[in-house]
């Protein structure tokens, strides 16, 4: 069982690096864009309300920065939680046969404390932003 954590450990890291790589590219492409179209050729600055690239510009650079921090979250949560977890288990004390399952019920309830407190903060975050702005949902 605790091959396929490590797989699963290695298989986060593939996904984290395909979701940094392609909020990379996403920026890249509108930033470049925006440039070439706002300060080459028209002259106009970097933010100028009239270059329409400049949306482009902000939302590339909203999602490079979002899909890539989250990447490098998502890679550092997975592989930390599975290397936990095999260590664990190859650490795991016998006595009489039984296996000691606290240990690695330890290295699962902590993200998943972490994964209800971020829902909840959430949650909190979203209401209470909507209610002071008057925003009926």
């Amino acid at each position: 069982m605790f091959e396929e954590i490590a797989s699963f450990g290695l298989g986060g890291s593939t996904v984290a690096l395909f979701a940094r790589v392609g909020g990379g590219i996403y920026t890249k492409a509108a930033d470049v864009g925006s440039d070439l179209v706002g300060k080459v050729e028209s002259n106009l600055p970097e933010d100028s309300p009239k270059n329409p690239a400049t949306i482009a510009d902000n939302v590339g650079d909203n999602v490079g920065d979002v899909a890539g921090m989250s990447a490098d979250l998502f890679g550092s949560f997975a592989e930390a939680t599975c290397a936990a977890l095999v260590i664990g288990s190859n650490s795991l004390e016998t006595l009489n046969g039984y296996i000691h399952v606290d240990q690695l019920i330890f290295v699962l309830g902590i993200p998943a404390v972490g994964i209800l407190a971020c829902v909840v903060v959430t949650y909190i975050i979203t209401e209470g932003s909507e209610i002071e702005q008057g925003v009926q949902v």
